[in-house]
């Protein structure tokens, strides 16, 4: 029998699993699930919810709201809410003292959403910048972040949100050596079982902005207008492998990349090199930025939704921390 010679033509054609929705589906590489999600999510002092004007559709909630919120979590599958706090502008003061207050506003939070909906974890930042006048991560002397007395601060504000509930603590201060510093306290004080996801690879960005009104950060100041000599300097990458390193040595149970579009080649990195499980925060400027242009009409919003949280999934993300976390689970489930 003569085998007759190949078609003119490709034998293989990738256009053939393209042709159905359903063969798509079959085979897709990447899914998003509502249990790949955490909702950021910024509490209040006050009652009800405020509108955050930079952030369309992101409101401030009170204690009670962001019990209900818990619930609301629970019931579309999304398994952590990670909490920040919004902080009257006259109760803050350089040092932040009121950060480790254990009737403020976030202890308050973690045990109404944890009555609420058990099931539910919760993540706090610590770090000091909602609670000082001057919107820096730490305490300031001549213009000077004190790296060692800011990390004394943060394990004071750390205990007090274990003892309050707190599922996972989250340092977002950048000093160096406060994930030992910090577990080493929860160890000694009976907290063995809280678990820490570092901030590890934070890099000085400028996509925090709607972050800063949402929680109403004061404007930078104390000599210097910015957090460059504390966080990562953007153009960066191994920089991110000695911090993440250290992180992890030092007892991080999770390591987290923020932001997160811009960064996509540092999670996959990160992701590859320690095998550990790794978070991107899609951050404020990257929710307001696909907000602003979904409400011009320049792009389809729901698609750019879905699609840059696929692309954190894609980068090897084992979870996303984002704002469009309720919608995205409605969407998913």
């Amino acid at each position: 029998m003569t085998v007759p010679p190949l078609a003119p033509y490709p034998a293989t054609r990738l256009r053939r699993l393209r042709q159905a929705d359903w063969t798509r589906r079959l085979v897709r590489e990447t899914e998003v699930r509502p249990s790949d999600l955490i909702w950021s999510m910024v509490v209040h002092e006050g009652e009800g919810c405020v509108p955050v004007a930079s952030m369309p559709g992101v409101e401030r909630l009170s204690v009670k709201e962001a019990a209900k919120a818990a619930v609301r979590a629970r019931d579309l599958g999304i398994p952590a809410i990670a909490i920040f706090p919004h902080i009257d502008p006259s109760r803050k003061d350089a040092t932040g003292s009121i950060a480790a207050d254990p009737d403020g506003v976030i202890p308050r939070a973690v045990k109404a959403m944890k009555d609420a909906a058990p099931e539910v974890g919760i993540m706090c930042d610590v770090a000091l910048d909602p609670f000082t006048d001057h919107g820096h991560d730490g305490v300031v002397e001549n213009g000077k972040i004190l790296n060692d007395a800011t990390i004394e601060r943060l394990i004071e504000q750390g205990l007090m949100q274990a003892a309050a509930g707190a599922d996972i603590l989250a340092p977002s201060d950048m000093m160096d050596g406060r994930i030992g510093r910090l577990r080493g306290a929860l160890e000694a004080d009976g907290w063995q079982d809280t678990m820490i996801m570092s901030y590890a690879a934070k890099y000085a960005s400028a996509f925090y902005g709607p972050y800063r009104d949402a929680i109403g950060s004061a404007k930078l100041s104390a000599g210097q207008g910015d957090k460059k000599s504390y966080q990562m300097d953007p153009a960066n990458t191994e920089e991110a492998i000695r911090e993440v390193a250290l992180d992890i040595a030092e007892g991080a149970d999770m390591v987290m990349v923020k932001p997160g579009l811009p960064y996509l080649d540092i999670l996959r990195r990160l992701v590859d090199e320690f095998r550990m499980p790794t978070y991107a925060f899609q951050v404020s400027g990257e929710y307001a930025m696909i907000k602003a242009a979904g409400a011009n009409g320049w792009i389809d919003e729901e698609r750019a939704i879905l699609e840059s949280l696929a692309a954190f999934k894609r980068a090897g993300a084992a979870g996303i921390i984002t704002y469009f976390a309720p919608w995205a689970a409605q969407k998913l489930g």
